[in-house]
């Protein structure tokens, strides 16, 4: 909703998305659904559990530090006020990950995204990550195909997102490469072979029981080419040797291409009468 002073023509909205800082606005709003969530809701005693783990594996620092009732919200809150913007969110990240209820988990994730969408975050929780996609279509594109029932396609899908999400050192290769393969693991369940894509996407359409455009497997088998060249996205070494520049917008585009494909097929498959849950 806009805000008074806007409409009037007084001030001016933010128009720019925060890729690489956060203002005090967002930082605050995002501290107050992890207090809302986490410690305002909770005995003190409840967040035992979430403090051990953000002090053993998060901050790193003697567990015997943590004071008597296990509260200890004044640490917590000045490591995360006085850290770099990203860390601020590696700390939500953590714990949107490390909470012992997934229900409060998915609550927390849901206000943060309501909190990142409305002061022009350029992130958004694409299921348990903060990931730099701020397309309300795209993003209702992956989280479609994560809600998949396949744990192989999700497992790809999951680890693309991990691998571009990373804030400190992204690997947008094998990001990529992780997309193509939550294609290629639901072109082996929709044929029920362990084949590549090509083979699987050739059975499929030889067998006709899938109605799969020419021009769109083609396209497929195009990227899985393009995924398989020795600039270093399947073969290791051009990796190691860092002949890679694919950047961001590489891995975005095939994160969301593969993610609208592996949903193409699921209700293809579907509709075709496929017994594949």
């Amino acid at each position: 909703m806009s805000r008074f002073s806007d409409r009037m023509g007084i001030t001016e909205p933010r128009i720019e998305f925060q890729l690489e800082d956060m203002d005090s606005e967002l930082r605050n709003c995002l501290w107050n659904m992890f207090y809302h969530h986490y410690f305002e809701r909770f005995a003190h005693e409840q967040n035992a559990d979430l403090v051990k783990v953000l002090w053993h594996s998060y901050f790193k620092i003697p567990i015997d530090t943590i004071s008597y009732d296990w509260h200890d919200l004044d640490t917590i809150r000045k490591r995360y006020f006085e850290s770099p913007w990203y860390e601020a969110y590696n700390l939500i990240e953590f714990v949107a990950n490390n909470y012992n209820d997934v229900a409060v988990n998915q609550r927390f994730i849901e206000s943060c995204n309501q909190v990142l969408e409305r002061e022009k975050s350029g992130f958004r929780f694409i299921g348990k990550w903060i990931t730099p996609i701020t397309d309300k279509k795209e993003i209702a594109e992956i989280e479609e195909a994560l809600a998949s029932p396949f744990k192989a396609v999700n497992a790809h899908l999951e680890s693309a997102l991990k691998l571009m999400s990373d804030r400190k050192s992204p690997d947008f290769p094998n990001s990529i490469k992780e997309s193509i393969s939550s294609v290629e693991a639901m072109c082996r369940i929709v044929c029920g072979e362990n084949a590549t894509l090509g083979k699987a996407l050739d059975k499929i359409e030889k067998e006709g029981k899938i109605e799969l455009h020419g021009a769109l497997k083609k396209a497929f088998d195009s990227l899985y080419g393009y995924t398989s060249t020795a600039e270093g996205i399947r073969h290791a070494y051009g990796l190691l040797e860092g002949k890679s520049n694919l950047n961001l917008e590489d891995a975005k585009f095939m994160l969301i291409s593969c993610s609208a494909f592996v949903n193409y097929l699921k209700v293809k498959a579907c509709k075709a009468g496929f017994k594949i849950g």
